[in-house]
């Protein structure tokens, strides 16, 4: 809890400057508030999937379905981001945060996104950063 505490800010002051005149999503990795640069992702949703290192942009061609982003990278557990757009701000931005497995326990991470914004629509967050968390 004490890490979710600590990076929580870093994401958010990471997803403050918004600009509606850009295309595509631009994807971050962080671990213990620093940039993970490097970092292999794939982003998906129902247009495709498209593999992007870390720091890219990706164009998902519009909104369809559910946004996935999973990364890796040698030295942290694989972490997932999963956003669902309906519902959600149509301007706002997302924050997600992976937890990994831990000790002897065998399994992927646990995500969830933190939607930021007001008037309801779908559209995907201009800015997903993925926390990874190290072996």
């Amino acid at each position: 809890m004490r890490y979710l505490v600590l990076v929580l800010p870093l994401a958010l002051a990471a997803c403050a400057s918004l600009d509606g005149g850009e295309k595509g999503i631009t994807i971050e990795a962080t671990s213990r508030q620093q940039v993970v640069a490097g970092a292999s992702c794939v982003v998906s949703n129902g247009n495709g999937s498209w593999q992007v290192v870390t720091p890219a942009t990706v164009d998902p061609g519009g909104v369809n379905g559910d946004l996935r982003v999973v990364c890796n990278k040698t030295g942290y557990r694989t972490s997932e981001f999963l956003f669902r757009p309906s519902g959600y701000a149509s301007s706002g931005t997302s924050v997600g945060i992976g937890l990994g497995s831990f000790g002897r326990r065998v399994g992927g991470n646990v995500g969830f996104s933190l939607p930021i914004g007001g008037n309801g629509g779908g559209s995907y967050p201009p800015r997903v950063t993925v926390e990874m968390s190290p072996l």
